[in-house]
């Protein structure tokens, strides 16, 4: 039974996402969106690449609770590592980046990183599916199942790199069409926006040993793996 609701639960999240994805593609005027979605489109925002990645995982997480019904196997093994891989190194780090980072920003100053005018494209609704239940959802895949994790440097080096590409699409970005992804950016000189960078990534990190920690807190060492016998 745990299997089954498992099943349904991820086949849920992942039904939640993809309808996101194609909502949010639906907002605004023609006009609207061509102002905001110039360049590359809506993939040049980290939010929307976090709903991607979202839907992503949760049907990778989907597809392997399918293959165990059907296969009768506690794991599959590539899909299960691959399914740990994404949560850990990425799914969680991004989403509760996204979540803390949006909020901080928006509370201090929204135009910064959410101006006013989207208001009459993207409904209140839909700025808190898409800032805030992410952060729900991925506690609770915390709580719901264990999670291997790589080793401290081969996690962190992960995370470094998919943070690195995000960066290098952002000035890529700029350098074609002198104009920045977030309003932020653009209020900043460029050792600002270097420290910006630094501290972002040093803050994704954190999330990423918090959800380390929060994995051996809710499961133990049960996933850590084996030493060796001598």
């Amino acid at each position: 039974m745990m299997r089954t609701s498992m099943c349904i639960y991820h086949f849920l999240v992942w039904s939640w996402y993809i309808f996101l994805h194609y909502y949010t593609s639906q907002q605004g005027g023609d006009q609207q969106k061509l102002n905001i979605f110039l360049k590359d489109g809506q993939w040049k925002f980290l939010t929307l690449l976090n709903l991607l990645l979202q839907a992503i995982f949760y049907g990778v997480a989907f597809l392997e609770d399918m293959l165990k019904r059907i296969k009768g196997k506690k794991d599959i093994k590539f899909i299960t590592a691959f399914r740990d891989l994404l949560f850990t190194t990425l799914a969680f780090p991004i989403s509760t980046f996204v979540f803390l980072s949006f909020w901080i920003l928006f509370l201090y100053d929204r135009e910064l990183v959410y101006p006013k005018a989207l208001d009459g494209i993207f409904p209140v609704w839909l700025n808190h599916a898409m800032h805030t239940s992410i952060l729900p959802f991925s506690l609770a895949e915390v709580i719901l199942r264990p999670h291997y994790y790589l080793s401290k440097k081969k996690g962190l080096t992960v995370l470094a790199a998919a943070s690195l590409a995000y960066v290098g699409r952002v000035l890529w970005i700029y350098s074609e069409t002198g104009m920045w992804v977030y309003p932020v950016f653009a209020k900043l000189s460029s050792v600002g926006l270097a420290a910006f960078f630094s501290l972002s990534y040093i803050l994704s990190a954190g999330i990423y040993l918090l959800g380390e920690k929060l994995n051996h807190w809710k499961w133990g060492d049960t996933m850590q793996p084996r030493k060796k016998r001598k």
